[in-house]
């Protein structure tokens, strides 16, 4: 049934959640790039693994595995591409590493549409495989050797940065705002087929559309967010509300929903470089944590959403209640957006910002890097 192949993205998200902060915690005073290495590689043994599952129980505990290792690959990348960087640089460094994520879905969610239709699931599997025997060449051969830091990070020092109720509010409107546009997301085909009446072979081609919305969205997002990050959230989280809105109201014409998954594919994306930025500005002394509590949170959103999703279905609300769902936590996400706005508005007038922690964070850059932070 559709909602139980949900729970795979489900169960993958869960892996994601659980595996970024185990992982960056495990891999703190590991070499970089042989993390890395490692990660991918465990990633892609277990796409295989699900390419050659024998039941639906080996399928799903082969989603969580790979969604450990991807986390963890994730949450090192991203230390990393803010390590190398000046803090001011931070959203734009982070919008070129989501901008392969975006690429990703230009590509690979369609290709896997089209694979699983055309030769069935396990050749997508196979192919996600093949793709990332591809990206460990690509990152042993390309990465550098990052040297390890004079002084090793603590975890004691690291895990402080959870005292603080900004990076508790920034998760929650991270989980809320991936949340809500991926409860519509996942559930994206059955209502273009059984709702708009699309015919199956077009479904590739609009969950292209979304890949290319989000890859705009994200060098958009990206350009501008280091100047303007909570403008950046505020309106892009409000675009994604009224874009999920219209596509349950409008869902029943198909050309509407195809320009709509391209549109909310902007604003998701649109917002992506923003909400990590934003983390890594209030979690700035423990840019490792931050960067595997950003996957976590991310990865919460992508848990609960396909899960609220599937629940509104197999209550019989239809395949266009996931849309109103989705509506229901960007609205929730903008609440939240505006309040942790509000707090640092204060925080400011009263002498203490976000970034009181920059300097810290250069220092750190610093010895991640092996060289001076510019």
């Amino acid at each position: 049934p559709i909602p139980r192949a949900g729970l795979l993205i489900s169960a993958f998200a869960v892996g994601m959640v659980v595996g970024a902060p185990l992982l960056a915690v495990a891999t703190l005073r590991l070499p970089r790039r042989t993390t890395l290495i490692a990660l991918i590689g465990v990633f892609g043994i277990g796409q295989v693994a699900g390419a050659l599952a024998p039941n639906y129980a080996v399928l799903f505990v082969s989603r969580v595995v790979s969604a450990l290792a991807c986390a963890g690959f994730w949450a090192v990348g991203a230390a990393v591409a803010v390590a190398m960087v000046p803090v001011h640089a931070r959203a734009r460094a982070l919008a070129v590493m989501i901008g392969g994520l975006s690429i990703a879905n230009v590509l690979g969610v369609p290709a896997g549409a089209f694979l699983g239709e055309g030769l069935g699931w396990r050749a997508a599997f196979w192919a996600v495989g093949a793709a990332s025997a591809v990206a460990l060449v690509g990152v042993a051969t390309l990465i550098p050797r990052i040297p390890l830091p004079d002084e090793r990070p603590r975890l004691r020092d690291e895990l402080r940065i959870y005292r603080d109720r900004q990076v508790w509010l920034t998760i929650a409107l991270i989980a809320f705002s991936a949340g809500g546009v991926f409860c519509a997301f996942s559930y994206l085909a059955p209502l273009l087929t059984d709702v708009a009446g699309l015919d199956e072979g077009w479904v590739p081609a609009v969950l292209a559309l979304f890949g290319i919305g989000a890859l705009i969205g994200t060098t958009v997002g990206g350009r501008i967010a280091d100047a303007h990050l909570f403008g950046v959230l505020l309106s892009g989280i409000a675009a994604s509300t009224v874009l999920l809105m219209t596509l349950a109201l409008l869902a029943q014409y198909a050309v509407a929903a195809a320009a709509l998954a391209l549109l909310l594919g902007v604003s998701a994306f649109y917002t992506a470089p923003a909400l990590n930025a934003r983390l890594f500005d209030v979690a700035a002394a423990a840019p490792t944590l931050a960067a595997a509590t950003t996957t976590a949170a991310f990865n919460l959103g992508n848990t609960g959403g396909p899960w609220i999703g599937g629940a509104a279905i197999d209550a019989g609300l239809g395949f266009a209640s996931p849309a109103w769902a989705g509506a229901a936590l960007t609205v929730a996400a903008g609440a939240l957006t505006a309040l942790s706005l509000h707090l640092h508005r204060r925080g400011t007038a009263a002498g203490t910002t976000d970034r009181t922690a920059d300097s810290t964070a250069d220092r750190t850059a610093g010895k991640t890097t092996g060289r001076p932070a510019n």
